[in-house]
């Protein structure tokens, strides 16, 4: 990612949560510790089943009086519907400002030229009124912003940037290891430690209770991650529910199809021997990317 870049991601959504009763509210719900968010640093975050399988991430940003969710667009109705049956009868109020907010990826290396920031993952600073912050899953992913449609292209114009086509931020997010792209095709169908959210800064274990807290701590305690998910080289798009073998043994799973495919593979004693090698899937031969998180 060159300095001068910057990615509008017209595939990620905005939802706005207020209310009297917001921070506790979330804190019962989410896997990230909420009293870490606030005006300099923003998490990320997840919402879980109750037996502790993924359904949706997002990113939390301090708002005013209340909190983004940097989130999936094809997702935020069903994220709201479920935001709204836990919400019973807590004073909070769950918006969509998708039409009224935009957000964009800009390089660490723009995001410190800009004043009062620091090279921390989650570190947030505001500029025209915007926040923009580190990725607090990676700071490989550069920085974020969230922005007032309105401004967008007046803050392009002041900081110089040239627009790029996000099809390369998110080819950078692949080869990393970290999905945003059809996260809805992961659904009830991994744990989220499964997902590596402890990896990408996603879990806080000193928390307390939230939803599937008590899966989730039980598989940390007992190391009974087995499996993980991992992106996929291939040549040709991989579909979603094809298995892979390695010298004939299923190994794992193709969850993400598609243009940046992830797979949930098999991680025991030979974990790393599966990273580079040969694999197949629908005939073809295939190859996991190493993730940024295993070393």
């Amino acid at each position: 990612m060159k300095k001068d870049q910057i990615f509008i991601l017209k595939d990620r959504g905005v939802v706005f949560i207020s209310g009297e009763d917001v921070k506790d509210f979330l804190q019962n719900i989410v896997t990230n510790d909420i009293n870490k968010v606030n005006n300099n640093h923003s998490s990320f975050s997840s919402l879980l089943s109750p037996q502790g399988k993924y359904l949706f991430d997002f990113i939390i940003v301090k708002h005013k009086q209340g909190y983004f969710l940097d989130c999936e667009a094809n997702q935020i109705d069903e994220l709201i519907n479920k935001l709204n049956i836990y919400k019973l009868n807590s004073k909070v109020e769950v918006l969509n400002l998708s039409n009224e907010f935009q957000v964009a990826a800009i390089s660490g290396e723009k995001f410190l030229d800009l004043d009062n920031t620091k090279n921390n993952a989650g570190y947030t600073t505001t500029y025209r009124d915007d926040k923009f912050f580190i990725d607090p899953r990676n700071k490989k992913l550069g920085a974020r912003l969230i922005i007032n449609l309105e401004k967008l292209y007046m803050s392009i114009k002041k900081l110089e940037l040239k627009l790029q086509d996000p099809k390369k931020y998110y080819a950078l997010s692949h080869k990393l290891g970290i999905a945003q792209i059809k996260t809805k095709e992961l659904q009830e169908k991994l744990f989220g430690l499964e997902c590596n959210f402890e990896e990408f800064n996603g879990i806080d274990f000193k928390k307390g209770c939230y939803v599937g807290q008590e899966n989730t701590a039980r598989m940390k305690l007992k190391n009974k991650i087995r499996k993980r998910l991992v992106p996929i080289e291939a040549k040709d798009n991989m579909k979603s529910g094809s298995e892979i073998t390695f010298e004939n043994e299923n190994i794992g799973k193709v969850l993400i199809g598609g243009e940046y495919p992830f797979a949930l593979i098999k991680f025991g004693e030979h974990e790393k021997n599966y990273i580079g090698k040969n694999l197949i899937c629908d005939g073809f031969n295939i190859k996991l990317i190493k993730p940024v998180w295993l070393s």
